[in-house]
């Protein structure tokens, strides 16, 4: 166990940076950048996690610290840019309900109103600042990620907000949750999240989720005629 005020500081820094990718994220429409800004923001969480494993010693976040790395930095990212190769997408340019600034701006509003939603309480829970901060950065990106599902147009873009979501999960549960509960809700989630992928890749989706519906809806009565 190492408890340096350091270590505090590196991890208050790491926040800056998934802040700064969540931004981005909201905001940024060339797919090839999104994707190596949440295989950025996912190293940055898994390094959140290293670091509090040596603050606390616990071989569980080394354990989450490499499944991290493996699958939201490498695999992940990996089998997104194979999907988003073969659909011969490069930008998502549409955007609903909000411009790029007007979602940079309500991801700011997100923040400010996580911040003092838990204001009230958090404290009183959490001895530590830095907890305090890594819930409230951990649910805020939790929103955020719901923002994008809502407010983009290509479904690669959408599966990005779910993947966003995820890592919100995952920070708040460093800080505020049980780990072994939190587990449990990550293998879930990543079932969901392989589930959408293999209907991305079965059904060869290559604009936006109307069309895929369009197509869904043709598929289901190809069925009913063969019946």
């Amino acid at each position: 166990m190492i408890n340096s005020p350091i270590l505090i500081d590196i991890i208050k820094i790491f926040f800056v940076f998934i802040l700064a990718t969540a931004a981005m994220i909201i905001s940024v429409r060339t797919l090839k950048t999104l994707l190596n800004i949440y295989a950025l923001q996912s190293l940055c969480i898994a390094a959140i996690a290293l670091l509090l494993y040596f603050k606390t010693g616990s071989f569980i976040l080394l354990l989450l610290t490499l499944l991290t790395i493996a699958t939201k930095v490498f695999l992940i990212p990996y089998v997104m840019r194979r999907i988003q190769k073969s659909m011969k997408l490069q930008r998502d340019v549409q955007f609903r309900y909000l411009t790029p600034i007007g979602s940079v701006i309500a991801g700011v509003a997100i923040i400010f109103i996580v911040y003092r939603a838990f204001s009230a309480f958090l404290v009183d829970i959490s001895q530590e600042q830095m907890f305090f901060f890594g819930a409230i950065i951990g649910v805020s990106l939790a929103l955020m990620g719901m923002m994008v599902i809502f407010t983009r147009k290509q479904m690669i873009t959408k599966i990005l907000g779910y993947l966003m979501m995820e890592n919100g999960v995952l920070l708040f549960s460093l800080f505020i949750a049980e780990l072994p509960f939190i587990i449990e809700v990550l293998i879930i989630i990543d079932l969901i999240m392989l589930i959408v992928l293999a209907t991305v890749l079965a059904f060869g989706i290559d604009s936006s989720i109307d069309e895929f519906h369009a197509r869904l809806s043709s598929f289901t009565f190809w069925f009913k005629d063969k019946s």
